[in-house]
Order: structure tokens, then sequence, then C-alpha cells
């Protein structure tokens, strides 16, 4: 049976999941993520590592996940990364040897809450200067 190990961007990833499901008045959620990643989620992989589609065999189909997929692919010649969805989650793994290495793992909905922080840092200032986004700052 494989050894799971969390690596340290999936601990980030909770603290992160945590801090948005407390924001949004539903920490409860995260203790059910926790049962459900220590109950069913750990013992499903150790015995079907395989349980995760191949992440790579589906390409992106904007111009920006290209690049990231080009780059993740160069890196991962060796190991193959699977994804692995449950509930509102998905979860990034991979296997290398008898070691399975929990990668990442998301709230399919993170991001759609808080648009303008997110990207305020990723717009160009010349941008919003034009008229073409409209900030409240």
């Amino acid at each position: 049976m494989p050894e799971i190990r969390v690596t340290e961007n999936f601990k980030i990833n909770l603290d992160s999941i945590e801090t948005f499901l407390t924001e949004n008045h539903a920490l409860y959620a995260f203790n059910n993520v926790l049962d459900e990643l220590f109950d069913i989620i750990i013992p499903s992989l150790e015995r079907f590592p395989q349980i995760g589609i191949d992440f790579l065999k589906r390409k992106p189909l904007s111009m920006l996940g290209q690049l990231h997929y080009d780059n993740l692919s160069l890196k991962c010649q060796v190991a193959e990364i699977r994804e692995y969805i449950f509930n509102d989650y998905l979860l990034l793994y991979t296997r290398i040897n008898d070691i399975i290495y929990l990668l990442s793992i998301k709230h399919h909905r993170q991001l759609s809450y808080d648009l303008k922080t997110y990207w305020r840092h990723q717009i160009a200032p010349e941008t919003i200067a034009q008229g073409e986004l409209v900030s409240e700052e």
C-alpha cells in the first residue's frame, strides 16, 4: 500500500479553504472536508492510487492555461499528476514509486467571490486609466 504525504502547498491550500469558508460563514464545511479527506479520500487513494483522472491529458483552452500546462508538462515528465474531484473540491496528487504526494486542493468557488482583490495586482494600470475597468478603491 502506498504511503501518503502532504506537501507544503497542500497545507497552504487547506488554510486557504478554511479562511474562505470562515469568511463565508461556513466553517462547519471545513470540518466536513477534513473528515472526508481522512476517512474516505486518503484510504481510497491508498487502495486505488489510480482513482483520479490523468490531469495532463486534458489540454486547457486558454492561452495562459496552455502556457502553464506546457511548463507543468515539462516538469512532470517522470511523474503523472492525477485529479480527483469530490463534493466541492478538486484535489491534485502524484504518485512516485510507493509514495502519493497530495499536491493541491481547492474549493471550486474560492476565486469567484473576490475577483476584484484576486485580479487587482494582475491588471495593467493603463487598462484602469483608460476606463476599461472600474475600480472603487
